[in-house]
């Protein structure tokens, strides 16, 4: 099997959808065993950039590169709404499996075609989109949802949404959760020092702004509240949320410190007193399971795939609701038989997430494309 992954994603901070999107990648190189799938997989890596060039990492060094120079918003105005040009005339290239790690297909001649779609907010909240998100996704995910032979989600909340929203056959819906990272459980916690961790893309689905507001109503109520670090990059709609922490009673006590490399997430974690993430809605939430993989406490929103991921291992709080994401992050800072037991839970919960399951199933998934693919010919 000739597979092809877009990896435009990872190619430079890898967030949310580009961690995915490597740590698969690494998955499927590393598939062997019983059933020799590293003996029948080719893997390509596809990506093109007017200025930045790829390079494999290391740790994708058995998959091919493709690299071209076309800028990202030509080449996906031109897939997206031209349906052209193939993947296979852009490479000059065979493949079984072609794989768009977003809701939108990649043209292909003949190969069996994949999407990724790990969240439908963009449908309900099109206002907390931007670019080529706001203006293709909610015209064009349906159709091509419906045209694809398989579509890989990251949750069962997102494979009941698409399967609703789309109208799609739950058999070709393939869930493939993120794996956790292969991070020991941290040997001690901060204590006093510890700080209070936000980390993920600053823009509006996040809910930074209920999250910030949590954190007042503490301030206010308390002079031992541990600062809050905002970790992650910031869109130009988080603009508002910044310029709360120039301000009192922000000032001091909150602080953003951008986009954090992967390398350097587990000593993030490390120094947390607890994970707050109040999304609106996560088609996964890898920040959590990252979280639990440490020991870290959670609360996170009681939307989207947050619960399927958390399960009993934290506090579900609703976003919307300022003051009772406050209320769970008092009851975790102020009860520490509380925090120890949400940290072992965690623990173990992360435990049931891993790549090389997440590899399988989204090679098992490019089969059935493949059949889907023939039985259509």
């Amino acid at each position: 099997m000739r597979a092809l992954i877009d990896y435009r994603p990872a190619l430079r901070e890898r967030s949310g959808v580009g961690e995915y999107t490597y740590e698969l990648a690494r998955a499927l190189l590393g598939l062997g065993g019983a059933a020799d799938v590293s003996r029948t997989l080719e893997l390509v890596l596809f990506s093109s950039s007017w200025k930045d060039r790829f390079e494999l990492p290391p740790a994708l060094s058995g998959a091919t590169a493709i690299d071209r120079r076309v800028p990202v918003s030509v080449l996906n105005f031109a897939w997206h709404r031209a349906e052209w040009p193939s993947i296979e005339r852009l490479t000059s290239s065979h493949f079984d499996v072609v794989h768009s790690p977003h809701p939108l297909l990649i043209p292909s001649q003949q190969a069996a075609c994949l999407v990724t779609i790990h969240d439908l907010d963009f449908l309900a909240h099109p206002e907390r989109t931007r670019a080529e998100i706001r203006r293709d996704y909610p015209a064009l995910a349906r159709a091509h949802a419906r045209r694809a032979d398989g579509i890989i989600v990251s949750s069962p909340f997102t494979a009941r949404e698409v399967e609703r929203q789309f109208d799609v056959p739950i058999a070709r819906i393939a869930v493939c959760p993120a794996g956790a990272p292969p991070w020991p459980p941290r040997a001690s916690t901060p204590g006093e020092g510890g700080y209070l961790l936000f980390l993920g893309t600053l823009e509006p689905r996040k809910n930074v702004a209920g999250l910030l507001d949590a954190y007042e109503t503490l301030l206010a109520k308390r002079r031992d509240v541990p600062s809050l670090l905002l970790a992650g990059r910031a869109t130009d709609a988080a603009r508002a949320s910044l310029e709360r922490l120039a301000r009192p009673p922000l000032f001091g006590k909150a602080r953003h410190v951008g986009y954090v490399d992967p390398a350097k997430r587990r000593a993030l974690y490390e120094g947390a007193r607890m994970l707050i993430q109040p999304s609106f809605e996560e088609g996964f939430g890898m920040t959590v399971l990252e979280a639990m993989a440490v020991g870290v406490p959670v609360v996170a929103a009681n939307r989207g795939a947050l619960p399927d991921v958390l399960g009993e291992a934290g506090i579900l709080v609703d976003p919307d609701e300022p003051a009772q994401i406050a209320v769970a992050i008092e009851r975790v800072l102020d009860d520490d038989a509380l925090a120890s037991a949400l940290s072992a839970k965690g623990v173990l919960r992360a435990g049931q997430f891993s790549w090389t399951t997440t590899a399988e199933r989204v090679y098992l998934a490019y089969q059935r494309a493949i059949e889907h693919r023939c039985a259509l010919a």
